[in-house]
């Protein structure tokens, strides 16, 4: 039985409980101390509050005692110190006080005054930090071979990255590309290139013309002039280009047809037709794809027509529809036509390809439609998927972990739109995005941060859905840039309050390798944000220390380069790239 302490008119009596007995014993007197001076004999409802509890415990079998507690002066409590809020340096200009005033405004306009690439995640191959030894960056920082540079693309994979510069040269660097030198270098030069897709061993890159290059990621490789793994290889030189390569040729193009887009798994690639067709090929030295990536029903290493290995091949089953996007994770395609309906075929063993995984049937070999027509039904809405994207959460060896797909589903309603995101496949670690840790799904799981969202347009005066700009899916994690509403009109004759703010970025999935730019190490089941690029410096410095900001990326505008404004004019954006393991933020030509 615990001591009790009973106040009474502000003042503390002591007690204390005794052993029991089992003689019954009268409660006397009770004396208490007053903070007022002399003591009075207990009375009135204060005497029956204690004559009561007394009793009370006694038929318990305890004796309760109180005696008089000692008067002690009170201690005052400690006066309350005011901080104010340190004066902030007083602005010199308009730019200089939408600097004070906004985090997002000085975010945009560092993006205009230094571009360039910030990367973090694993850098066990120095690709998210050639510069330093370190086995992971924890949150961004610069590379700094690509300071004032604006690129077309950029591809991250553990160990070995891949960039092309704003005049269309090929930069690559990473363990993969060197071991000895790992320092980012130009490879394939003089070509245009405007888009890249990596594998596990070859980067494949898309020329203004519609050429394909297919590239070793190693260096020692590009410098050999003779292939020896398959009597189909022929090495390709050109000058200025100091690397050999392939050219990736499609057969049959029509009448100004040409190539749209590529996308690449580790063994297995997509190339998408401006006409809309859609051709697969092997993509990898290493492997043949086996897993039904190619989207052609019984082709194999064995059954493969004679000819290059990679030769591409058209998905026959496609035909007819018009596909605007195709996406691949390691080892699943996906393939979106015009009017909003997802193809898919492949590896399906978590799920990825939208239904429930079947062990007797681990993959399929064509294309079939994903079924989102299920996923509203009985509801007055449409769906119409706008956006696809794939990514992988481990590579082919490890097994029990596969891919997951990402598709954006707008759907009408009676003229209302509403965007909504859907996730399938592995999200063990997180990268599902709906809040929950699952080795498969049985079909598409909505992410709800991310669907249903509106904000109010002052273009249009009325409220809108706020749909993703671009989804970005990595081997375990993932980004969303929002298409929120943006400004960059700020200017010298605007109001010194017109601020510039940019798009916001949501980051969710596997931090293994601290890919989510948080510092810290978990992984996170739900989209969040992170803080700004430079770890909050230039808020900082402008008297905002200690707050919390939020990244948001600048969207595609004209702008001038460097400090004062003053720089050459350009078309630029940043944009965020999920690679393996790693992740980048670039500033986009």
């Amino acid at each position: 039985m615990s001591a009790f302490k009973v106040a009474m008119r502000g003042t503390p009596l002591a007690c204390r409980t005794l052993r029991p007995t089992t003689t019954p014993v009268r409660l006397q007197s009770l004396r208490y101390a007053s903070s007022q001076g002399g003591g009075k004999k207990q009375g009135g409802s204060a005497g029956k509050f204690f004559g009561g509890m007394a009793a009370a415990l006694l038929g318990a079998g305890a004796f309760v005692a109180f005696w008089p507690a000692t008067q002690k002066e009170v201690a005052k409590p400690a006066q309350a110190r005011i901080e104010y809020e340190k004066a902030r340096p007083r602005p010199e200009s308009k730019e200089d006080n939408r600097d004070l005033i906004s985090s997002q405004h000085l975010q945009v306009k560092k993006s205009w005054e230094d571009p360039g690439v910030y990367a973090w995640g694993s850098n066990e191959g120095r690709v998210a930090a050639p510069d330093m030894a370190d086995s992971s960056i924890k949150t961004p920082r610069r590379i700094k071979y690509f300071d004032g540079q604006l690129l077309r693309d950029i591809k991250l994979d553990r160990e070995f990255g891949a960039a092309i510069t704003e005049k269309g040269d090929l930069v690559q660097w990473g363990t993969a590309f060197s071991k000895e030198d790992p320092q980012p270098k130009p490879t394939l030069k003089g070509k245009d290139l405007t888009k890249l897709a990596i594998s596990r061993d070859r980067i494949l890159a898309l020329g203004k013309n519609g050429t394909i290059y297919s590239v070793p990621v190693s260096g020692s490789d590009q410098a050999s002039t003779a292939k020896t793994e398959s009597s189909s290889w022929t090495s390709f030189w050109s000058s200025p280009s100091s690397a050999s390569y392939r050219k990736i040729e499609i057969p049959s193009l029509g009448w100004g047809e040409g190539i749209a887009d590529i996308a690449s798994g580790l063994e297995h690639a997509l190339i998408l037709t401006t006409k809309g067709r859609v051709f697969s090929a092997a993509s990898s030295t290493s492997d043949y794809p086996s897993k039904g990536q190619l989207g052609i029903p019984g082709l194999t290493w064995t059954t493969r027509p004679q000819g290059p290995y990679d030769a591409p091949h058209e998905i026959s089953t496609l035909k007819g529809f018009n596909i605007t996007q195709v996406a691949a994770g390691d080892y699943h395609s996906l393939a979106l036509e015009k009017a909003g309906r997802v193809f898919v075929f492949g590896d399906n063993t978590s799920g990825q390809l939208g239904f429930e995984a079947e062990r007797e049937i681990p993959y399929v070999d064509g294309p079939i439609p994903l079924p989102f027509s299920k996923i509203y039904a009985g509801t007055a809405q449409v769906p119409r998927v706008t956006s696809i994207a794939a990514g992988a959460t481990k590579v082919a060896s490890q097994s029990g972990q596969s891919d997951q797909s990402v598709a954006l589903a707008p759907a009408r309603d009676l003229g209302r739109v509403t965007a909504d995101t859907w996730a399938t496949g592995a999200g063990i670690y997180g990268s599902l995005g709906n809040g929950k840790w699952t080795h498969v799904t049985l079909g598409p799981t909505k992410i709800r941060p991310l669907s249903g969202l509106y904000e109010w347009d002052e273009h249009t005066k009325s409220i809108v859905p706020i749909r993703l700009a671009r989804l970005s899916v990595g081997a375990t994690h993932a980004a969303a840039v929002m298409a929120n509403e943006t400004s960059v009109g700020a200017t010298n004759t605007s109001s010194e309050n017109d601020i510039n703010w940019g798009a916001d970025v949501l980051f969710w999935g596997g931090n293994e390798h601290y890919q989510l730019g948080t510092g810290k190490r978990n992984n996170v089941n739900t989209p969040m944000y992170i803080g700004p690029l430079d770890g909050g410096l230039g808020d900082d410095l402008k008297g905002r220390k200690g707050e919390e900001h939020r990244l948001q990326i600048t969207p595609r505008t004209t702008a001038r380069l460097g400090p004062d404004g003053k720089g050459r004019k350009v078309s630029l954006e940043q944009r965020v790239e999920c690679g393996r393991f790693v992740t980048a933020v670039y500033s986009g030509t």
